[in-house]
C-alpha cells in the first residue's frame, strides 16, 4: 500500500484496474467492515470513488463477506483463482477454522459453519478437487456437498470431519 498522501493534494481519479488493486490491498492489510469504509480509505490515499464505484469493484474481485473473531463481518477475497486447485493444507486450514458438524445421508454430505462462513467453505471445498465431490451449494451456514453415488456420502463425511479436526 502507497504511504498516505498528502490531502491538500489533488484527488486521483484511477483507472479500473488501478483502483480495484488498490481496493485489494486496503482489505488484505486491514479489516473492511462496509464499503463506506472502503471509500473513506480510498479517500485516506487520495483515490475518488463513490460507493457505487465499490461495489462493482467488490463484485469484480470477488470479495466476500467473511465472520471475523469476535463475531464482526469482513470483506476478504478468497486467496486463490477458481483455475487453481487450492493445496490440501489451505483446505484443511479452512475446516478447522470454520466447520463445525458434518452430516451424512446416502450421497449427500452437509457440512454446517458459523452464519456467514458457508460460502468461503464451499469455494475452499470446490477448489481442492477432493476426489469423489461431484460439486457444492452454499447457504448462509450450510453446505450440500453432492458426493459420486459409488462412493457415498458417509466416506467423504468421513474425510472431511477428519479435515475439520471432528
Amino acid at each position: 500500500m502507497s504511504a498516505r498522501r498528502d490531502p491538500a493534494r489533488e484527488p486521483v481519479k484511477l483507472g479500473k484496474t488501478q483502483r480495484q488493486h488498490l481496493v485489494a490491498k486496503l482489505i488484505e492489510a486491514e479489516p473492511v467492515a462496509n464499503q463506506a469504509q472502503l471509500v473513506d480509505l480510498l479517500a485516506a490515499e487520495g483515490v475518488v470513488a463513490t460507493q457505487a464505484t465499490v461495489s462493482r469493484d467488490l463484485e469484480d474481485i470477488g470479495a466476500i463477506k467473511v465472520r471475523v473473531p469476535g463475531g464482526e463481518s469482513a470483506y476478504a477475497i478468497p486467496a486463490l483463482p477458481k483455475e487453481q486447485r487450492a493445496p490440501e493444507d489451505h483446505l484443511r486450514r479452512v475446516f478447522g477454522d470454520w466447520v463445525v458438524e458434518v452430516e451424512h445421508s446416502a450421497n449427500l454430505v452437509v457440512v454446517r459453519t458459523p452464519p456467514g462462513s458457508a460460502h468461503v467453505v464451499a469455494s475452499a471445498l470446490d477448489r481442492a478437487g477432493v476426489p469423489d465431490v461431484v460439486g457444492t451449494v452454499a447457504g448462509d451456514d450450510t453446505i450440500l456437498v453432492i458426493v459420486d453415488a459409488d462412493v457415498g456420502g458417509a466416506e467423504v463425511a468421513g474425510r472431511l470431519s477428519d479435515l475439520a479436526g471432528l
